[in-house]
């Protein structure tokens, strides 16, 4: 579980000026509608009040806000748009407020942007002394005006235009988690990328968790994690995360209310959370919306997840591939090639132990589609290729020269005893490595040689008998992977059910099934007649 500590220890905020006092004052004469107390004051409670102190209270010399971003994770049902809401209007009319401000909103899609839009103009409409001073506009210019100031709210989809050329005061990115493909990745760039033209900006992430880990919300999210937990010192950046853990036990009412400060206030709603676990008990999908929307644990990419990524993780301890040179252990390759614009992998795997497996991946990529795939797959290719993750092939489509010669140079280093390829896309390589003398086979993606393959690995992530270094493409494959399971319950990789790539595991499941075959001392490249699926890997 991981919860803000100054949240409720009752330490003392810094408010040099008294800018904390003074924003807390002016929101508590706020009104809300929908508050059935008598005269319909806006709820601010002593949770909120605290954030919105460490928000405004702590300031430099010159008066400037030390706070310039806030990460905001809340499960579902703690308020949090009408805090933002509230947030707006203190920067729009409030005593936060600047001439000619702008403030954005942002959110996933128009539907959803639309909701913390309508939570201010909720507030603005039936408050007398808002309405008179502001214009609500809504259909397609959605926005709050104050004419006085020149100053405006707008609410704005991810998915729509890009705001260029704005120079926002304050933005608002409203579950960023959602946030997804290139459309969501240059909206984001674009209101981040703005707040440096003027002085003072604020950048507000309000989101419940998400899925997998290669996304511009868990990105966003792990750095303020770091900084709450005091391993990176940012105090520009105020992180508010309440997230229970994998480990956790959700059925826990202790820790519903850690993790939701509003719940000892009334919502989220305690009977509704009971009725909601109850199901989850017995429904995996339930459960999964539970930790996720609830609970705020961030979960595993795919929808029906290989292995826990938490078990796959403990295996990223180092792979010294100097060692496995120096000392000549067998090694083995998968290989699983691509179509001419995507990615292509070959992952190495050897024996650790009697049991174990290390491994190591290549993967390729045309160099002209770097960009492209960015920003269709949501992950940083680019970057990948500059850190040396991604060999980057000529042109636009893999070129498998290139992938060869990679290949040579790995039987070269190291002592391969298979090369095992799925002949589909594979023929030309295969004849061409085996012109040189190497040991090129195949092994089909069907069940009888994929089933084993998978249980073996399987056997080795959950009893951590499998290191990978920690190599960032290969775990977001594995955190791709869909699973297909047959009356039998042999289980099978299955790429058109999962969301996104998943070649490098694919090649892994290949290399440690030869691997484990290799273990009787005969090599397939001595013995082999026909094609791998021949063979029994039971």
């Amino acid at each position: 579980m991981l919860t803000p500590c100054w949240i409720n220890d009752g330490s003392e905020i810094a408010d040099p000026f008294g800018y904390g006092e003074r924003a807390v004052s002016w929101l508590r004469r706020l009104k809300h509608p929908k508050n059935p107390a008598p005269g319909h004051p806006f709820q601010l409670d002593d949770w909120q009040e605290r954030i919105i102190r460490r928000a405004y209270g702590p300031r430099h010399p010159d008066g400037s806000r030390v706070v310039r971003r806030i990460v905001l994770l809340l499960p579902r049902g703690n308020r949090k748009t009408s805090l933002c809401a509230a947030i707006t209007l203190l920067h729009l009319i409030g005593p936060e407020r600047m001439p000619g401000n702008l403030i954005v909103s942002a959110a996933s899609a128009h539907e959803q942007a639309m909701e913390l839009f309508q939570e201010a103009a909720l507030i603005v409409e039936h408050d007398r002394r808002l309405d008179k001073h502001l214009t609500v506009l809504g259909g397609n210019n959605t926005s709050i005006t104050f004419a006085q100031d020149r100053s405006r709210y707008k609410a704005v989809a991810a998915d729509g235009k890009v705001l260029h050329g704005k120079t926002p005061s304050v933005v608002i990115m409203d579950e960023l988690h959602a946030w997804e493909g290139s459309a969501g990745r240059k909206q984001y760039e674009a209101l981040d990328s703005a707040l440096v033209k003027v002085p003072n900006t604020l950048l507000i992430v309000a989101t419940t968790s998400g899925r997998g880990q290669e996304n511009l919300a868990w990105q966003t999210v792990e750095y303020a994690i770091k900084v709450q937990r005091g391993e990176i010192d940012d105090p520009a950046t105020l992180p508010v995360i309440f997230m229970a853990e994998k480990d956790d036990d959700w059925r826990d009412e202790a820790l519903w209310f850690a993790v939701n400060p509003g719940m000892k206030h009334g919502y989220p709603d305690l009977a509704s959370y009971r009725d909601k676990a109850q199901k989850a008990i017995n429904s995996p999908s339930d459960r999964d919306s539970f930790l996720q929307y609830n609970l705020n644990v961030w979960l595993d990419h795919s929808a029906s997840p290989f292995v826990d990524m938490l078990v796959y993780d403990q295996g990223k301890g180092e792979v010294d591939l100097d060692d496995l040179e120096a000392t000549q252990a067998p090694c083995w390759l998968g290989v699983d090639l691509s179509s001419n614009s995507d990615l292509t992998a070959v992952v190495a795997a050897w024996k650790d132990g009697e049991d174990g497996y290390q491994v190591w991946p290549w993967f390729f990529c045309p160099e002209d589609n770097l960009r492209r795939r960015a920003d269709k797959d949501g992950v940083p290719y680019p970057a990948w290729a500059e850190q040396g993750f991604i060999i980057p092939t000529p042109g636009n489509v893999v070129d498998f020269r290139i992938v060869e010669d990679q290949i040579r140079e790995i039987c070269a280093r190291f002592n391969v005893r298979e090369i095992a390829f799925d002949p589909h896309l594979a023929r030309n390589t295969m004849n061409n490595l085996l012109d040189d003398g190497l040991p090129a086979v195949e092994m089909r993606q069907g069940w009888v040689t994929m089933a084993p393959a998978v249980k073996e690995l399987e056997r080795a992530i959950v009893g951590d008998r499998f290191r990978h270094g920690g190599h960032p493409i290969l775990r977001w494959h594995f955190d791709n992977i869909a699973v297909e399971t047959d009356r039998a319950g042999n289980r099978m990789f299955h790429k058109g059910k999962s969301k996104d790539r998943i070649d490098g595991a694919v090649a892994a499941a290949m290399a440690v099934a030869r691997a484990a075959a290799g273990d009787s001392g005969v090599s397939s490249y001595d013995t082999f007649v026909g094609d791998l699926d021949s063979w029994s890997f039971a």
